[in-house]
């Protein structure tokens, strides 16, 4: 191509200069920008043909009256459930009936005219239909109830009450005996003060070691009577009870709101491993 007409000639032009345009590639190449734009414009009257139909379907399904479709309902008969009612309070406890009890009134040997009007025994016909106590009281004649007991010394005794020694060692109470802080102090105490290489160092071999120690924990919470009930040996039941023995004391075990001596055990368990 010459020159001068190389600026005004088209790009297509310049790269089949010298080459078969009635090939179809020229051809194609020439005419694409014109099939781009009118494939786009065919596709975009489809778009819009298809959208013009849709709404007058639309328009005309809205115009079209519509038939209701009336079905038959059948109701199904509802009982009505009927709540438990909650059962009524127990009744309030009866009280006991009271007895007829008649004062008893110790033999003493005085002159008639000293004897006070309160003091005088009561008629023999009476007694068999009461019964005999240390104060005068109406009640049911039916019921028996113990009679004082008198035992010479002209003075009535009450029958004693059992009452609980809180002397006594104790191994089962209402509030047990625990270390100041919980078991979770407890455990700490135990694991920064035992020496866990004590059966290493004596040559134990590779296993767990178990110890139960046994000892009371007193009123005031101090600890006596350490013992190890069982030593798989070692060392380990003599470090076990030192370790107990050194220990602050307790708080006390509680027994129907007293402190009270309680009989306290721990299992401790030393474990050796293969190094």
């Amino acid at each position: 191509m010459e020159a001068n007409k190389i600026m005004d000639a088209d790009i297509l032009d310049i790269l089949f200069e010298g080459r078969n345009k009635e090939y179809g590639a020229y051809e194609l190449r020439k005419t694409y920008n014109r099939r781009m734009i009118r494939s786009i414009l065919v596709m975009l009257g489809v778009c819009l043909l298809i959208f013009v139909v849709s709404v007058i379907a639309k328009t005309i399904s809205d115009r079209a009256p519509k038939q209701m479709v009336v079905q038959d309902v059948q109701l199904e008969d509802i009982k009505e459930v009927k709540k438990d009612e909650p059962p009524p309070p127990p009744p309030p406890p009866k009280e006991p009936p009271k007895v007829e009890v008649t004062k008893f009134t110790p033999p003493k040997i005085v002159k008639d005219e000293e004897v006070k009007p309160e003091e005088k025994p009561p008629e023999q016909e009476k007694l068999e239909d009461t019964k005999i106590g240390a104060f005068d009281q109406a009640g049911d004649k039916s019921d028996v109830v113990d009679a004082p007991v008198d035992k010479g010394t002209g003075q009535v005794e009450a029958p004693k009450v059992q009452t609980e020694d809180y002397d006594k060692e104790f191994t089962s109470v209402q509030v047990e005996a625990k270390f100041p802080g919980g078991q979770e102090a407890w455990n700490k105490y135990l694991t920064r003060n035992l020496d866990a290489q004590a059966p290493t160092n004596a040559g134990a071999p590779q296993g767990n070691y178990t110890v139960t120690v046994s000892f009371l924990v007193s009123k005031d919470g101090s600890i006596s009577e350490v013992q190890a009930l069982n030593d798989p040996g070692y060392g380990c039941g003599a470090e076990a009870v030192r370790v107990i023995k050194k220990g602050p004391k307790w708080q006390p075990a509680i027994q129907n709101g007293r402190n009270v001596i309680y009989r306290q055990k721990q299992n401790i368990t030393f474990q050796v491993t293969e190094q």
